[in-house]
């Protein structure tokens, strides 16, 4: 068998902003990396399209990834945002100069609905840099629609490739199939939304941002130990919140005032073309946030997998949730 990437959950990395000017918050990145560590995130996925990396100067990607390389000993999948392959070997390089062993994989989406393009493209970018490769499948993202088939078709193809994050709905339709054909780990994203029916169709967990990840970590941890109900019972609390934070056209900035209000961030600022946060929802968020409070509140105590600097954001969040 191929190497593959890790079960578990994958953390979704925001970029958080500050100020008028909405310069990177390294304060509030080096909180939130830290506290993925801290709650037991498998990995993060940095500088992918929900850390708006195609907002980012080349220095302010460079500026993100060193601080989570100081702030975490994670692993790390990096996104890469160019469906050129000239570009994308470029972003990989200036990746792996600062991530250096830490990279575990770059995340390429697929930049062609033909197999054979999209297969030349990430062989060309492996024997390049020598990374290995998280092919994604996200076409409100990559504009690129490309059939199961034809992924898994890429991927027989392609020995760099350890994992595929396959977010084309219907999204549970897709992983059975692909992991029927391959022996790489597939994972879900779109924010958790269909996280259960994906672990039934044979996902390794997820790879996705959430406001409150506890839920997608306890999650997948009960379905590795107890199967459906477990993992059913985990998630159940958190879905009216998933279900809210994942409106279309409007994800970004709901998740990022979502996590400024839990205080993971401090400011929700979204770079163009993102819109700011919809007002006329605060209401419903507020709910939704208090209800996934109680939940967190209402789990048996368990010990942060490792525990975070006293003081730090980490720190005082778990002090305050009672798990530290």
């Amino acid at each position: 068998m191929r190497e593959s990437l890790a079960p578990g959950v994958w953390g979704v990395v925001a970029t958080p902003f500050q100020g008028s000017t909405l310069d990177v918050d390294t304060d509030s990145l080096a909180g939130l990396v830290e506290y993925y560590q801290a709650i037991g995130a498998t990995g993060l996925t940095v500088l992918g399209v929900f850390g708006e990396a195609a907002a980012l100067t080349p220095a302010e990607r460079s500026l993100v990834l060193e601080v989570v390389v100081e702030e975490t000993d994670l692993p790390l999948v990096v996104g890469v945002t160019s469906l050129y392959t000239g570009a994308a070997v470029e972003e990989i390089r200036a990746a792996q100069a600062v991530a250096g062993g830490r990279l575990a994989a770059v995340m390429v989406q697929a930049n062609s609905a033909n197999p054979a393009v999209v297969a030349a493209h990430l062989n060309a970018i492996h024997q390049a840099t020598g990374a290995k490769v998280v092919l994604q499948d996200y076409p409100l993202a990559s504009g690129v629609s490309i059939s199961t088939a034809s992924l898994i078709s890429v991927v027989q193809a392609c020995t760099a490739v350890i994992a595929v994050k396959a977010e084309a709905p219907p999204t549970s339709v897709a992983i059975a199939e692909l992991t029927a054909a391959l022996d790489v780990s597939v994972f879900g994203g779109l924010g958790g939304q269909g996280l259960l029916d994906e672990l039934l169709s044979g996902a390794a967990g997820a790879m996705t941002g959430f406001s409150y990840p506890e839920a997608l970590i306890a999650c997948v941890r009960a379905w590795q130990a107890d199967g459906y109900e477990a993992a059913r019972d985990a998630l159940l609390p958190y879905l009216p919140l998933i279900n809210f934070e994942q409106q279309a056209r409007i994800a970004l900035p709901v998740r990022k005032e979502c996590l400024r209000q839990r205080g993971l961030i401090a400011d929700a600022g979204v770079r163009a073309p993102g819109a700011p946060f919809p007002e006329v929802l605060r209401p419903g968020m507020l709910t939704h946030l208090a209800e996934a409070a109680a939940a967190l509140d209402a789990r048996p105590s368990e010990r942060p997998a490792s525990a975070p600097a006293a003081g730090s954001p980490a720190a005082q969040h778990l002090a305050a949730a009672g798990r530290l």
